[in-house]
């Protein structure tokens, strides 16, 4: 049985990482299995409310990442595993599971994904989609007005005193441990073909790259 191949995607909020992970998953069909950083926010089930809306989501310990590890070592070995769902509105998992079913390809996306060693370790290929960040910016403030009601001041406030200090300290240092760096995204056709071509060549030999 073929090991599965993990392929980590980082980038700022707004870097356009998400389209290049799933122009990936769309290249790759039933062969793909997505994860994102994201599901894997702590449980804070245990505070009150006024407690979690403090969390700081653009922060290395927001995440459980020890079971986002547990989880790929599952899929590696060919297991299911039952992908946590966080609600932004209770600041809190769901009670609801996603189960994830074991594939060829694992496609991990997340900011932070590259800042720690332990999933660092388990990635095959480590690219890091590198956008300007005024453009970041401008997508962040489309996303949260049009789709979690936002205000253009809240928005704004966030960014200024969370994401981009955050940014500067944990996600874009980062980037030097890419294999590949993506300049603008998804909208860089030729480097996400060429991201694709490595992947197909790694699933057919079966073998780890850049070691």
């Amino acid at each position: 049985m073929k090991r599965p191949i993990i392929i980590g995607v980082a980038g700022g909020s707004g870097s356009g990482k998400t389209t290049v992970a799933r122009n990936i998953c769309e290249r790759f069909s039933d062969s793909v299995a997505l994860i994102e950083q994201d599901a894997y926010y702590k449980d804070q089930a245990h505070l009150p409310l006024e407690e979690r809306v403090k969390t700081n989501y653009d922060h290395p310990l927001a995440f459980d990442n020890e079971l986002l590890i547990q989880h790929l070592h599952q899929l590696l070995r060919r297991e299911p595993i039952e992908k946590p769902v966080y609600d932004y509105s209770l600041h809190t998992r769901a009670p609801k599971r996603v189960t994830i079913h074991p594939k060829d390809v694992i496609i991990m996306e997340g900011i932070l994904i590259l800042e720690d060693e332990g999933l660092r370790e388990m990635m095959d290929i480590k690219v890091f989609v590198d956008t300007d960040a005024d453009v970041r910016i401008l997508r962040r403030l489309e996303r949260d007005m049009k789709t979690r009601g936002r205000s253009l001041d809240s928005v704004i406030q966030q960014y200024l005193t969370v994401v981009r200090p955050m940014h500067q300290q944990f996600i874009e240092p980062s980037k030097r441990y890419a294999d590949l760096i993506i300049p603008e995204g998804g909208y860089n056709q030729v480097a996400v073909d060429l991201l694709v071509n490595q992947i197909r060549t790694i699933v057919s030999q079966n073998a780890r790259p850049f070691h």
